[in-house]
């Protein structure tokens, strides 16, 4: 059974020109047809492509992993690691989750309720994002991996927790989004902070 993660060619181009109307249409709305339409190719070639909206949906979420897994890689390799995973989450509110990706994702996270395969597939991608801020508290604090895991698992869920929530909710469009994203990067960066604090020499 092929993997369903392998890169396709074309696949990241054909996703760039179909992220619109799947998000516009959604999930049920969008037929393969509208998809191939956007894609300019026949419905025949795009099958080729990708077999199904499922298919679609899990290319659109592993590509999306793979970026958040270069960011996280650049804070690891980072001279002050905390310093850079701050900027890359204000980047992604601010700019992907606001301009770009709210509306695709807040599609994907309805389709992960019905669909268990897709619930699967946004499973893995959270406790992959996770398990990748745990790795960075670990370098922080100086701890080891197991302990770190131990002291702040729930901030690495915490901090998904809200991120997920902004996408979902969109709440940008509502009238004091900007108090309301202020607040929220506060909580991220008290949230951070409180890693931060934690010194593995002054520890017991």
């Amino acid at each position: 059974m092929p993997d369903s993660f392998a890169p396709v060619p074309r696949g990241d181009e054909i996703l760039d020109q179909i992220r619109g109307t799947f998000a516009e249409k959604g999930f049920d709305g969008a037929s393969m047809q509208d998809l191939a339409r956007a894609a300019g190719m026949s419905v025949g070639n795009f099958y080729r492509y990708f077999p199904s909206k499922g298919a679609i949906v899990e290319a659109i979420v592993r590509r999306d992993l793979e970026s958040v897994e270069r960011d996280f890689a650049a804070v690891v390799s980072s001279e002050n690691p905390m310093a850079r995973l701050r900027e890359i989450l204000r980047y992604r509110i601010e700019v992907k989750l606001c301009e770009e990706d709210a509306p695709l994702w807040a599609e994907i996270t309805a389709m992960a309720h019905r669909n268990p395969e897709i619930g699967a597939v946004c499973d893995r991608m959270e406790a992959e994002i996770r398990a990748a801020f745990l790795g960075i508290f670990a370098r922080v604090t100086g701890l080891p991996p197991a302990e770190a895991e131990r002291r702040f698992a729930a901030h690495a869920a915490f901090l998904v927790m809200l991120v997920r929530a902004w996408a979902l909710d969109w709440p940008q469009k509502r009238a004091g989004a900007l108090e309301l994203k202020s607040l929220l990067l506060r909580t991220i960066d008290t949230t951070l902070d409180e890693v931060a604090r934690c010194d593995a020499n002054r520890l017991p």
